[in-house]
């Protein structure tokens, strides 16, 4: 390769200096904007991804983990969760950014009135929920008949074969929201009901568990103003790719809820 001298002038960070006198009474640090676009967008256009604050994590395995990811989006930025594992595994880290914070949140931690404590125990330890809907059949969208939290129980003194009906608090007793209310309105019902969590449901009749809506979730919010959220108020979270088994890995990740994919080289 041959060498070319550039004609232009060549100058160093040093030689520059802010100008004098710029920074006026009005230029406060609570009036800066560091919200940056993260993908292409035309001049004049709102880009569909901004960061609000200017951080992304690298897409490697020792580097961006679930964790990371919900550390990120919290303060403004994003993580990349990393391709170099099995597609499910990468999948599962970005339903736990997803499920992580939300304003709704589909409840996938349900039993039925059949199981018992021991179930309820186990199903706490194993993914750190201590509210448990007690649903018809187990399930999200079944009839809601009560909420078991870790308030109705006492581990080392009630019996662990004991059906978790007769401790949860039935749904005659809960304070409820309908399906199709604004947030808003879910967290005055919350704030009137004097507990950590309501649920929201379908209507009055078939009472179809939809969502549950959290205290920890507004606290959480108004602790981290600029965290970067979704329509549905959940962490955004993004992934990488490989051009290897693409085919597969998109789908389940769109499935998982991913908000935007890099291609990991």
């Amino acid at each position: 390769m041959v060498g070319k001298i550039s004609s232009k002038l060549s100058t160093t960070f040093a030689e520059y200096v802010l100008q004098p006198g710029l920074t006026k009474k009005g230029h406060t640090p609570d009036k800066v904007s560091l919200k940056t676009p993260l993908v292409k967008f035309k001049e004049g256009e709102e880009p569909e991804f901004s960061l609000n604050m200017p951080f992304t994590s690298a897409v490697m395995q020792s580097v961006s983990g679930s964790e990371l990811a919900i550390a990120l989006a919290k303060e403004g930025g994003l993580g990349f969760i990393y391709c170099s594992q099995p597609i499910e595994k990468e999948a599962e880290m970005v339903e736990k950014v997803k499920d992580h914070k939300a304003g709704f949140v589909i409840s996938k931690v349900n039993l039925t009135p059949e199981n018992t404590l021991e179930d309820a125990i186990k199903l706490t330890e194993k993914t750190g929920n201590s509210t448990i809907p007690i649903t018809k059949d187990g399930r999200n969208n079944s009839e809601l008949l009560g909420i078991l939290t870790d308030q109705d129980y006492w581990q080392d003194y009630d019996s662990p074969d004991m059906p978790v009906s007769q401790l949860m608090t039935p749904f005659k007793d809960l304070k409820y929201g309908l399906d199709g209310i604004t947030l808003n309105e879910a967290n005055q019902i919350l704030r009137n009901s004097k507990k950590s969590c309501i649920p929201i449901i379908n209507g009055e009749g078939e009472k179809l568990l939809k969502y549950l809506v959290f205290k920890k979730d507004r606290e959480q919010h108004k602790k981290n103003p600029l965290e970067l959220i979704d329509s549905e108020k959940r962490l955004l979270v993004g992934a990488g790719i490989n051009t290897r088994d693409y085919e597969k890995r998109v789908p389940a990740l769109i499935d998982s809820g991913v908000d935007i994919l890099v291609i990991d080289t």
